[in-house]
């Protein structure tokens, strides 16, 4: 494959001298010297502006992004209105704290997400800054409001990095390591995909045995009445974008109203349209008693809500609360953010989505490395083995075909141990969809040439 591209369409890449160039090299020379060692960096991109799908980088090489701003750019990068909108608030008011006084644009932001979330029933909302915030919160209610202080969380889970929500994660180890002890109270089970067999052929049996794991724990070693909730991703995200069939959750929402356990779905990830509807529990009918959101929910500035049942969130003054958690401008992105999923970026990533995966879905057959193809929407993971027989991981060809998507232009992410995320904005056209899949195509055939 050609790495050195010049001359393209504006929305495809363009790559002008191999990254990182000499300007980028200087930024990451001093990146060393003064920032965190605990930040994770892939390859070297080192962005510099970013419009609608592509991403510069300080040396000029254009990238599609199929990542998103790791899926929190769901408008795009510096979409137009999202700008516009900032640019006013900021004019005129960009702090007084939500959690003293009152902002007008922070209610009407509480009453349309509210309207959004599945079950019908009165929600009330708590702001935050980040996705680790609001499963905080969502922690700290459900003790609060069920009077229980024990939790079901499952392998494969992130939930964040604040000790509250990195004792519900259990996704690699490092993110656990040397941090201990953690909050007490957190009990993890298999999530509802099986290792036993290839790629789902006893998807729901096994979903059924996962959720099994749960009520044994509530028979032997856990007592039902200390359980406050089960937290879950209804799409596994840095697990690996795993998506269970209906099953999995038909049986555990069975389990959870038969203990009174409340159902906390954790869709920072895979909210805000990203799988094509509004929420992913759209997907398999569900109601969540608390549901938390982030990343995509102001296209790039720092925000979440912690969306709980009204009559669940009955905390006095003073009991949580967060100094720019509902930050106007912030809020002010997010109002925009609404209305354009709402207008046309729903139907879009539901259509481009299924544009992905009916062609994805052609590639395990095409290519002898790939094992998995799962996703909804602009949620999609690609599973990358050695034997598609044995489904022996392959996690060292994974990190090889995200370092040459990154020569070629196109940026993704891996997720899990050995899954490729593609996670792009919900603004991309069909023909970035197309380009980032023959651009994947011509990576996996070198793959298997070498």
């Amino acid at each position: 494959m050609q790495v050195i591209r010049q001359g393209v369409r504006p929305d495809f890449p363009e790559i002008l001298t191999r990254p990182p160039g000499q300007r980028a090299r200087s930024v990451i020379e001093r990146d060393q010297k003064v920032l965190s060692p605990s930040y994770t960096r892939p390859y070297p991109l080192v962005a510099e502006r970013g419009a609608g799908a592509m991403v510069t980088d300080v040396d000029g090489n254009r990238f599609l992004d199929f990542n998103a701003g790791i899926a929190v750019v769901a408008t795009g990068h510096c979409h137009p209105r999202v700008v516009a909108a900032i640019r006013e608030q900021a004019g005129r008011l960009i702090h007084m704290s939500g959690t003293d006084f009152y902002y007008e644009n922070m209610v009407e932001l509480a009453e349309r997400l509210a309207g959004t979330v599945p079950g019908g029933v009165p929600r009330r909302v708590f702001f935050g800054n980040s996705g680790a915030e609001a499963v905080e919160a969502a922690i700290k209610l459900a003790r609060y409001s069920t009077g229980r202080d024990q939790f079901v969380a499952f392998l494969g889970a992130f939930h964040g990095r604040t000790l509250g929500a990195l004792s519900l994660t259990a996704s690699k180890a490092v993110q656990r390591r040397g941090f201990g002890p953690l909050v007490p109270g957190a009990h993890h089970v298999p999530y509802a995909y099986c290792y036993r067999c290839p790629y789902h052929r006893q998807a729901e049996t096994c979903a059924v045995e996962c959720v099994g794991a749960i009520e044994g724990l509530l028979r032997t070693a856990l007592p039902p009445e200390e359980v406050a909730g089960i937290v879950f991703e209804p799409i596994q995200g840095e697990g690996g974008y795993v998506v269970p069939p209906q099953k999995f959750f038909d049986e555990l929402e069975r389990v959870a109203r038969a203990h009174g356990l409340l159902l906390i779905a954790d869709e920072v990830q895979s909210g805000m349209g990203r799988t094509g509807k509004m929420w992913a529990s759209e997907h398999f009918h569900l109601a969540p008693d608390i549901l938390t959101v982030a990343k995509g929910i102001a296209s790039g500035l720092p925000l979440s809500a912690t969306l709980a049942r009204a009559d669940l969130m009955s905390w006095k003054p003073g009991a949580h609360a967060s100094t720019f958690g509902g930050n106007p401008v912030s809020v002010a992105a997010a109002l925009v953010t609404l209305e354009l999923l709402e207008a046309e970026l729903l139907e879009n990533a539901a259509r481009l989505g299924a544009h992905l995966i009916a062609r994805l879905r052609e590639w395990p057959a095409r290519f002898p490395c790939v094992g998995d193809v799962r996703g909804l929407g602009l949620m999609i993971g690609v599973e990358l083995v050695r034997n598609r027989q044995t489904r022996a991981k392959a996690p060292e060809l994974r990190d090889r075909l995200v370092q040459m998507a990154f020569e070629h232009g196109l940026l993704i992410l891996g997720a899990g141990e050995n899954t490729v995320r593609l996670s792009p904005p919900l603004t991309i056209t069909r023909d970035q969809a197309n380009f980032a899949l023959e651009t994947l195509e011509g990576c996996l055939g070198a793959i298997g040439e070498a």
